[in-house]
């Protein structure tokens, strides 16, 4: 059905402004929104991260005096990786948080869905375009060129929202945006705890890298020994050959370390967006990190409005919800109104004078009749879409409860694990010395004494492994908990779209 109203005379000045009146007033009319209004789920009403106590097993853990302390409801510092008091690292993430390519894409990212919104919202206002035409005829026979017509047309156009769909689209796009800033978050998180985590692998891997060539300096100058007995008969070629084995194949752990620390290295050097070639990671010694004492642990109700992913899931149910409102909009009955206006001369003077204008302003409207059930088959898919968004959340959210469940249980065996590797590399020292003093007076053998400075070597390379899992399982946590991106004085990750 079609309304429309035509006629010529009045100036373009008067149709256009009367057009343009028209349009302003149905403007102001409103509509309904059709399809469902987002309610954001509801995450899981739990009261702690662990299982029941009738569940977890009833062996009491070893007490470690140097053991953080759980500060339940604290919240954690934007900058948590400075509780590890290391300038190094600090000194690290600044460079990584300000020259991360993966950031710089990220805020791309959402500066480009934010110009999505504007895309949509243009929606909400009329449209006009405006054209010019000039032409010059002449023939051949001398006549000269006849004066050069002008012609200039105007047209308007504004589609009323009866139903929704602009507003509705205006909504998804929103949410799109909310879902790019997560996931610009969710890369500072990704690239913090990466960070940090690098860095205690490198310092990790020089300790043990360090205690591998110590030890091989211990099977040097066992083998020399050796050799000096042997030449005055004190000992078996046996012998010999028993250090000489066991140097060899001490040096083979050496390449592996080194090679796993130069990629160690390589990896941080991208997380802070440098080459290779063209930085080198400070030189992190476990020493210098020391662990927090004390580790804020946010509530679990709080869990599912910190995390990134959590939150960039639950814009994407917000986006799905609202393409259901779109397609269920497109179901219904469209209107139209428009306006055009032309003028045309012989001469510029001549356009806008009355016999040369004519103007029309119309309102239409179009319904959907017969469309093979397409239109209800893109609405089922919405909402089916919708559905898997959902599950895709609960998915989120319970791998996030698991992770930090995870990690608290890790920390809490670092610490069982910390005292018995303690315990044991205080043991093998006493009797690596002892066994030391037993070879050098003749007391034990070359193999006796290999055997204990193995056992050292091992108990060294344990409480190294330990102290450095304890440091990342730390890292871990923090990030599990969602690393305090909210409080970031970065208004692309604080801000709103």
């Amino acid at each position: 059905m079609a309304a429309a109203r035509a006629r010529r005379g009045p100036t373009a000045r008067r149709a256009i402004a009367g057009a343009a009146a028209a349009l302003a007033c149905t403007a102001c009319g409103g509509g309904c929104s059709v399809g469902p209004d987002f309610v954001a789920p509801t995450p899981p009403e739990v009261a702690s991260y662990e299982p029941p106590v009738e569940t977890q097993a009833s062996t009491p853990p070893l007490s470690d005096e140097g053991s953080p302390r759980l500060a339940t409801g604290q919240t954690i510092a934007a900058d948590w990786w400075t509780l590890f008091h290391s300038s190094d690292l600090d000194d690290t993430l600044r460079m990584a948080i300000g020259a991360s390519p993966t950031l710089a894409a990220a805020r791309a990212s959402l500066a480009q869905a934010r110009e999505a919104i504007a895309e949509a919202q243009a929606g909400f206002f009329p449209t006009a375009d405006v054209g010019a035409q000039a032409a010059r005829h002449g023939s051949g026979h001398g006549g000269g060129a006849s004066p050069a017509p002008f012609d200039v047309t105007g047209s308007a156009g504004y589609t009323i929202d009866l139903f929704g769909e602009t507003r509705r689209s205006v909504e998804q796009q929103q949410a799109l945006a909310e879902n790019e800033r997560y996931g610009l978050a969710a890369a500072y998180l990704a690239l913090t705890g990466g960070s940090a985590s690098e860095a205690i692998a490198i310092a990790s891997l020089r300790a043990q890298l360090e205690t591998s060539e110590a030890l091989i300096a211990d099977d040097e100058r066992n083998l020399a020994l050796v050799e000096r007995q042997f030449e005055v008969g004190k000992v078996a070629r046996a012998d010999v050959l028993s250090a000489q084995t066991q140097l060899a194949s001490d040096r083979t752990d050496v390449p592996v370390l080194r090679q796993e620390l130069s990629v160690a290295r390589h990896a941080l050097a991208a997380l802070v967006g440098q080459p290779t070639g063209a930085w080198s990671p400070p030189s992190f010694d476990l020493q210098d990190f020391t662990p927090p004492g004390e580790l804020p642990l946010s509530l679990p109700s709080a869990l599912a409005h910190q995390r990134p992913d959590i939150l960039a899931a639950e814009a994407q149910l917000h986006a799905a919800s609202a393409a259901i409102g779109v397609a269920t909009a497109q179901m219904y009955p469209s209107v139209t109104l428009s306006a055009d206006v032309s003028a045309g001369g012989a001469a510029l003077d001549q356009l806008f004078r009355g016999s040369s204008t004519a103007w029309s302003l119309a309102a239409g409207l179009t319904a959907p009749l017969l469309r093979g059930g397409a239109l209800q088959a893109r609405k089922d898919q919405a909402v089916q879409a919708f559905e898997v968004d959902r599950s895709r959340y609960q998915a989120i959210v319970l791998q996030a409860f698991q992770q930090v469940a995870d990690t608290l249980s890790a920390l809490e065996h670092d610490e069982e694990r910390a005292v018995a590797t303690r315990s044991a590399l205080e043991a093998s020292d006493a009797a690596l010395v002892l066994q030391r003093a037993s070879y050098a007076s003749g007391k034990s053998n070359v193999l006796q004494l290999i055997d204990a400075e193995r056992s050292h070597f091992q108990a060294r390379q344990g409480y190294v492994t330990t102290t450095a899992q304890r440091l990342q399982d730390t890292v871990d946590l923090f990030v599990a908990l969602g690393g305090a991106w909210w409080n970031v004085a970065d208004p692309d990750l604080s801000g709103s779209p």
